[in-house]
């Protein structure tokens, strides 16, 4: 058990960044009016991780107001993540996305749950501002609200099955180095969690993002996080297998079923295909084909609800593909922002903002 955290307790606010000119100075803009409206000291620490636009050049017009790590090739987020723990001095760490905007009580939130010494990670509140901006947003949006849900009921339990990237906290002596090729997220939570720990949802600590508007995007996206996860997975299983026996149902049902969707979909159609064969004959496999045509025109001319549908299926194809990708010892490192993501957050969360805390250009184009 760890001592409670005191209310004024250092915080370090770690972020890695990766071709991010165009969101990171708003993201320092948010990260300043944070450490304004945080009770006590709010450290601010960002990784650029061998960027070739100007993210690293813009980061250096506040040097004086944060720790600036820049690395000259690529190594990844993990890496990264690990050389700013290193440097942080807080004894609360808390990670947040480049593109992720955060309401300017977030940290107060976060620390706030450190106050119950069995506590050590606190996951934030994810929202995203353009649900309606493609069948694909649509979809992610809708299923992250469903991932919030669960969650949710996971943390009554102490137990959330694996911390989002946008934002989340822990105790400092807890962390443990993360492997390069391992996605720290979900490492460092499922870690946490098997050390004894609770992990819980802070709903009141909320973070805004775009969500991917282009299906190849969010495709590329899936298969990545689901063969990181999966590699996590096969590290830790000697661990995650002695759970309590209720907290690993909620990891099987949560996170394994999930991986096997797009494999259990993909038999299931074979099996329907072959026993319309052997029932209907070929008459039953045309008219089959014939909707399959039908379904495949609706998606392409938008005819709800035919497009989100074939998101939902090429979501679980691609969750499944990339742990087969793991089984076969696919590795990722990098990773590339996705283009349609990147941009200005469409809803701008309530911020306190000292003006002292920002520099002259920032004031300029707010008063612009």
């Amino acid at each position: 058990m760890s001592p409670a955290a005191a209310p004024d307790a250092v915080v370090s606010l770690c972020v890695c960044a990766y071709n991010e000119e165009a969101v990171i100075r708003d993201k320092v803009r948010n990260m300043l009016e944070l450490q304004a409206a945080t009770t006590g000291k709010l450290e601010l620490l960002v990784y650029v991780d061998g960027s070739s636009d100007r993210t690293a050049d813009i980061l250096r017009e506040y040097a004086d107001r944060l720790t600036l790590v820049v690395g000259e090739v690529r190594r990844g987020k993990s890496f990264g993540m690990n050389e700013l723990v290193r440097r942080a001095r807080g004894d609360i760490i808390v990670f947040s996305d480049a593109n992720v905007m955060l309401e300017s009580q977030a940290v107060n939130r976060l620390r706030a749950r450190f106050a119950d010494p069995e506590v050590g990670l606190v996951c934030g509140h994810l929202h995203y501002t353009n649900g309606e901006a493609s069948p694909t947003a649509q979809v992610n949006s809708a299923y992250w609200r469903l991932e919030e849900f669960i969650k949710a009921r996971e943390s009554e339990r102490g137990c959330v099955m694996g911390a989002d990237g946008s934002l989340f906290a822990i105790r400092r002596h807890l962390h443990r180095q993360v492997p390069d090729d391992i996605i720290d997220d979900f490492f460092i939570s499922m870690s946490i969690l098997c050390d004894g720990h609770k992990v819980v949802n802070a709903p009141d600590a909320l973070a805004w993002e775009n969500t991917a508007t282009s299906a190849w995007d969010e495709i590329r996206r899936k298969v990545r996080i689901s063969c990181q996860s999966a590699n996590v997975h096969r590290l830790l299983w000697p661990r995650i297998s002695r759970l309590p026996a209720s907290q690993l149902f909620m990891y099987l049902s949560h996170k394994v079923l999930r991986w096997l969707t797009g494999a259990n979909l993909i038999i299931s159609g074979v099996l329907a295909l072959t026993a319309l064969t052997m029932w209907g004959g070929v008459h039953a496999l045309g008219i089959a084909l014939g909707l399959a045509i039908l379904f495949l025109v609706a998606a392409a001319l938008r005819i709800r609800p035919a497009p989100q549908l074939l998101e939902i299926v090429a979501a679980m194809v691609a969750t499944s593909f990339g742990v087969v990708l793991s089984l076969f010892g696919a590795r990722f490192k990098t990773w590339r922002p996705a283009a349609s993501v990147r941009g200005p957050v469409a809803v701008t969360p309530p911020a306190f903002t000292n003006k002292a805390q920002l520099a002259p250009e920032d004031l300029s184009r707010r008063a612009g």
